[in-house]
């Protein structure tokens, strides 16, 4: 197993442990998708997610802690939804999905 899949299942099993079950990996090992337009990669020792156009990054071995604040940012966006979110939804989706948040 390498480095990024053990990385990107400690992240997963974290988020599940706090509530984010709809967290998936993207299929390339290194990527988790927690909610449209809010992705976590594990790159050279460090987890950096993005939302929208925003980046950030925190240290690869605390995935605890990062998932505490992806946690906590994928509620906030639930709650508030970003401007930027419905362009989003209908480039990735299409104009039927765009009331499922």
């Amino acid at each position: 197993m390498s480095e990024a899949r053990a990385a990107t299942e400690k992240l997963q099993a974290e988020l599940h442990g706090l509530g984010i079950t709809s967290a998936y990996d993207v299929g390339d090992d290194a990527t988790i998708s927690v909610w449209i337009g809010l992705v976590v990669r594990y790159r050279d020792g460090f987890y950096r997610w993005q939302e929208g156009s925003a980046k950030r990054r925190h240290p690869g071995t605390d995935p605890a802690g990062c998932a505490m604040r992806v946690a906590r940012r994928f509620k906030e966006l639930q709650a508030d939804i970003p401007p930027w979110w419905d362009d989003l939804v209908r480039e990735l989706r299409g104009k039927p999905a765009q009331d499922y948040p």
